[in-house]
């Protein structure tokens, strides 16, 4: 895929063509930030008269569960959207035993891997989708350029088509059926407060370093705190695998042995959960070095606090999310679920991810609603010419400033392993479970 490729406006308009967003609020003509502008024709006018009735109920992490995009899609699309935020199992969990309870899942991959052969959602066409072009081939074919090489892990494009319109089995190449709209994505490392280390940090294994005694934290989500475990057994040269991303029962334990062992002689001083947790430990100093997210490593920066993102030699973990549509929904409802999808492919809220360090599904149009400076400092690994900016307007990097890990092609192209799902996912937890009751 290249980002630098140059779209214009007027491109985007053509290409998008027709949009049910000309009915918001009747047949009111779309303006402000959306791509695509002027008087629409050309369906249900049932549609235009109700589409402000229409809530659709969303859940998901707390990643991308924004209020800020709900607030968007009122405005430019004329619906409600209500979002709930819950963890990682929890979603997973409600996805499957209360399907009645939620209209669009927004959910990582890994998640997609347990959920939709459940039967609980329904395959997406992805021909009502004018922006599906502008999606990174990531999430098509798995492969960042031609010649990358595919990661480990649940990588999403392993899960994110199906066969047909009634399906549950995940196809072996792409489909007009997609189980997810990719949305989010990114590559994840370690999380240091450099002015409390001093020393250069470089591998995974630094994370275990009896020099961090008591200063160091995991993430305590087992489906991805296995992921990171994994990383630093294989780089103490401790454990050695098949595929990180779908072990034996045999490696789990062998991991599990590790990090208990380190966890018995008092390496870790928390397991966090969520984004809030995580940024609290690094703050504070309790923690010098752990598992970190990159809008977490901003967050504690922008306090005035040392945090790096940092780079390690055996590369990254990743993990993307996508929207999908609850099995029931069907009429206005489906339709409306249809324009919110295409709308978020749009480029308002990719541009809006890229600021805080994430990255949008559909980089080429995120492009048109950021600065050069911005695109620069987020996606090319430029040094940025003036001060970088949160989506709320707060400075989250300095004139001057470097993103850690470089440019898109780089961080995204040195990912060793993604969120996954394993065949003995009973097993891993189980283990898990030990690991932090131990």
């Amino acid at each position: 895929m290249t980002i630098e490729k140059k779209i214009s406006k007027k491109t985007i308009e053509t290409e998008t063509g027709v949009s049910r967003r000309g009915f918001v609020k009747g047949a009111a003509v779309v303006t402000g930030a959306a791509i695509g502008s002027g008087a629409f024709t050309g369906f249900p006018t049932i549609w235009a008269q109700n589409i402000k009735d229409v809530t659709l109920r969303q859940f998901g992490t707390g990643v991308s569960n924004i209020n800020a995009v709900a607030d968007k899609v009122k405005e430019d699309l004329g619906f409600t959207l209500q979002m709930t935020a819950l963890d990682s199992d929890a979603v997973a969990q409600r996805a499957v035993t209360q399907p009645n309870s939620f209209d669009i899942a927004d959910i990582e991959y890994w998640i997609c891997k347990k959920v939709f052969p459940a039967g609980t959602m329904q395959p997406m066409d992805t021909t009502k989708l004018k922006n599906y072009q502008y999606i990174s081939k990531l999430f098509i074919d798995g492969k960042l350029t031609p010649d990358s090489e595919i990661a480990q892990g649940t990588a999403p494009h392993t899960v994110g088509f199906v066969e047909g319109a009634d399906s549950v089995e995940f196809a072996s190449a792409p489909t007009q059926w997609m189980t997810l709209i990719p949305t989010i994505y990114n590559a994840d490392t370690l999380g240091i407060r450099p002015d409390l280390i001093d020393r250069e940090i470089t591998s995974w294994a630094d994370l275990l370093d009896p020099a961090f005694k008591g200063k160091a934290s995991i993430l305590n989500i087992p489906s991805i705190g296995i992921m990171d475990a994994a990383m630093v057994c294989e780089a103490m040269g401790e454990v050695t695998y098949g595929d990180k991303g779908n072990m034996t029962q045999e490696e789990i334990d062998k991991t599990i042995a590790v990090m208990i062992d380190a966890k018995k002689a008092g390496q870790f001083r928390a397991f966090w959960k969520s984004f809030d947790e995580s940024v609290n430990l690094m703050a504070s100093g309790e923690v010098v070095i752990q598992s970190m997210w990159s809008p977490a490593v901003a967050a504690v920066r922008s306090k005035g606090i040392a945090c790096k993102y940092q780079p390690l030699k055996e590369g990254y973990r990743a993990w993307g999310g996508g929207i999908g549509l609850a099995k029931h929904l069907s009429g206005l409802e489906l339709e409306a679920a249809y324009e919110y999808i295409d709308w978020y492919l749009s480029g308002w809220v990719g541009a809006y991810l890229n600021r805080q360090g994430y990255y949008s599904a559909a980089p080429e149009t995120a492009k048109k609603f950021m600065s050069e400076d911005e695109w620069g400092f987020w996606m090319e690994g430029k040094a940025a010419e003036g001060d970088i900016l949160s989506p709320e307007g707060k400075v989250m990097e300095k004139a001057g400033a470097v993103r850690d890990g470089g440019s898109y092609e780089e961080r995204m192209g040195s990912v060793a392993c993604w969120n996954s799902v394993m065949d003995e996912n009973k097993h891993m937890v189980r283990k898990w479970n030990e690991f932090i009751a131990a």
